[in-house]
């Protein structure tokens, strides 16, 4: 097979794949806009995701030092 007959095939293939999910050939640069929308949407979730994890991460740590700190204070002071 030529080059060519495969590169036909395979777009053939892709427009009725996309045909069948309903979205037209003409809508390509839509569905890419829509699709860099979707990643750029995931990537804020994730950086979400890693700074609400060191919040926790912050939080427990901290209150584990202030209870060392309470008790060598009480312990300290008696």
């Amino acid at each position: 097979m030529a080059r060519d007959d495969i590169d036909a095939m395979v777009l053939k293939a892709v427009a009725t794949t996309l045909t069948s999910f309903g979205i037209d050939e003409d809508d390509r640069k839509e569905l890419r806009a829509d699709l860099h929308h979707l990643r750029r949407w995931r990537r804020g979730v994730e950086q979400l995701q890693s700074y609400a994890f060191k919040a926790v991460v912050t939080v427990i740590v901290t209150g584990f030092v202030v209870a060392v700190w309470l008790g060598i204070k009480v312990t300290l002071g008696k």
